[in-house]
């Protein structure tokens, strides 16, 4: 009997080891990833509460623009402080702190008697923002093995989605709600899971590779005895994080003092005024991917999709808010996908792919914006394509280009720049987003709707050559060997 389960256990293991995924390292990054689930919710929820934020408490486009746009400011507040804390805290620490501002801004939001109030919790919220996206992707990548870091790390971001498309369908159900009450909930009920998951965080275990990095081995050893398919590997992934930690391969103790300096000066030195030509590499990539994943326009469809479907000639709230939980079902699906598809095709051919997609769609919707806003009477044709290419567009941004920005930058650095190298890229994502969001009304206005668009496919062309030409394969390989593979020349770039 005893021999039998032992067959089966091998079984088992030989599955998942094929499989490459470790079920308890995939558990541990889906329940990191609830707190990108919160964000998600919060921004989807809020394109339809603008509607009747702006209708009870009487503010004009100017006002509605800030409240969009402040979270992105206070998130690239946020990104830059996390990387910091995450080093002196942890990962998991991190996390929870995360989850409490999310609950203060929550709360603050949820009561909200006056414009002011609804900016302060906003802000609060923000500030969370930049914590959870810098620090959601490093702890998903840190604990992943190569073969599977890219479906792992990709969840924080899978995770978006679905907190978009459910802030989406709390619009429209909640939408029959009186007025001062319905826009209150849908953003006050937020509270509740930030609560759960400042509470839940503390049963996972901590980065292993950041307890390396603080010296203590026997923690870490035990956890990637947890996190990885088996012994062999776990021996492996340890002597791989202890030589880049600076530690001898051979030291078994429980807890040592670490050789290299965990200090902020000497990283944020090393990152910024002397780089090596590798760590310079890659944060011209991180800054890069960061900045074109929002200057390519996915954060004016998300956020103003119900104003983008208006001028294309939807009339009523209860129609306006079903196409974007269309928007969010789409996102979401293709994001599904590409959490698939992402450690088997690799990061540059759906990187590429996405962005050739993105161009063809933002044509599409510039020219049917242009139609319909210059047409003297309805044009059905026009109108179908603005509704096709929304939803091409938000198909092809999701199947590559947003998964790969955030689990590319996670993987990247080396151990003891990772932190602060992830929040350098948040801090110019949340920028770019808080820019966006700021003008993209103005911007429209000056430029008409379809222009807004046209410039977007711009933006999105050369976004591809910045990809195609300074972003190498980074598919399978060890966290701790992307120095190496940055060090190359560009010559040898991976397809």
């Amino acid at each position: 009997m005893e021999e039998g389960k032992k067959v089966v256990s091998m079984e088992e293991a030989n599955r998942e080891n094929r499989t490459g995924i470790n079920k308890y390292a995939c558990g541990c990054a889906a329940v990191a990833s609830m707190i990108s689930i919160i964000f998600g919710y919060d921004t989807g929820v809020m394109s339809g509460a603008m509607i009747f934020i702006k209708e009870d408490l009487k503010v004009n486009d100017t006002q509605i623009s800030i409240l969009a746009g402040i979270l992105n400011v206070c998130a690239l507040v946020g990104s830059l402080a996390a990387g910091r804390t995450s080093d002196v805290l942890g990962r998991r620490y991190t996390i929870v702190l995360a989850s409490i501002m999310f609950l203060v801004g929550s709360v603050l939001m949820g009561y909200a008697p006056n414009y002011p109030i609804l900016l302060i919790g906003r802000c609060i919220a923000g500030v969370g923002v930049g914590y959870a996206l810098m620090i959601a992707p490093v702890y998903s990548a840190e604990i992943s093995s190569p073969k599977s870091r890219g479906f792992i790390t990709s969840l924080p971001e899978l995770g978006i989605s679905t907190g978009i498309l459910t802030g989406y369908l709390a619009n429209y159900f909640m939408a029959a709600l009186p007025l001062k009450l319905g826009w209150r909930l849908m953003l006050g009920i937020a509270a509740v899971p930030s609560l759960g998951l400042a509470i839940g965080i503390l049963k996972m275990p901590e980065s292993p590779r950041w307890l390396v990095m603080r010296g203590r081995l026997g923690e870490a050893n035990r956890i990637l005895l947890k996190v990885s398919n088996g012994k062999e590997e776990a021996q492996i992934r340890f002597r791989d994080i202890k030589l880049a930690a600076g530690i001898n391969e051979d030291c078994n103790e429980d807890s040592v003092k670490p050789p290299t300096s965990t200090g902020s000066g000497g990283v944020w030195k090393e990152l910024l005024l002397r780089p090596t030509p590798a760590v310079r590499w890659m944060l011209l990539a991180t800054i890069g991917i960061h900045f074109f994943e929002h200057a390519t326009g996915i954060e004016a469809v998300m956020l103003f999709s119900p104003r983008i479907l208006k001028k294309a000639g939807v009339a009523s709230k209860d129609k306006l808010l079903l196409g974007t939980i269309g928007v969010g079902l789409t996102k979401l699906t293709f994001m599904a996908s590409s959490t698939l598809l992402i450690d088997r095709v690799g990061r540059r051919p759906l990187l590429l792919t996405s962005t050739a997609g993105m161009i063809a769609a933002l044509t599409g919707l510039g020219i049917g914006l242009t139609i319909v806003e210059n047409a003297k009477e309805k044009s059905l044709w026009a109108l179908g394509l603005c509704f096709v290419s929304t939803y091409t567009f938000v198909a092809f941004f999701n199947i590559g280009v947003a998964p790969v920005t955030w689990v590319y930058p996670a993987e990247i650095f080396p151990l003891k720049l990772r932190a602060q190298g992830a929040s350098i890229g948040v801090a110019v994502n949340r920028g770019t987003n808080a820019a966006i969001s700021i003008s993209f009304i103005p911007i429209y206005k000056a430029i008409t709707i379809g222009g807004s668009f046209f410039m977007f496919a711009g933006i999105s062309m050369a976004a591809w050559f910045f990809f195609y030409f300074l972003l190498p394969e980074t598919k399978g390989k060890p966290l701790e060997e992307m120095e190496d593979l940055f060090t190359r020349s560009r010559g040898s770039r991976s397809n």
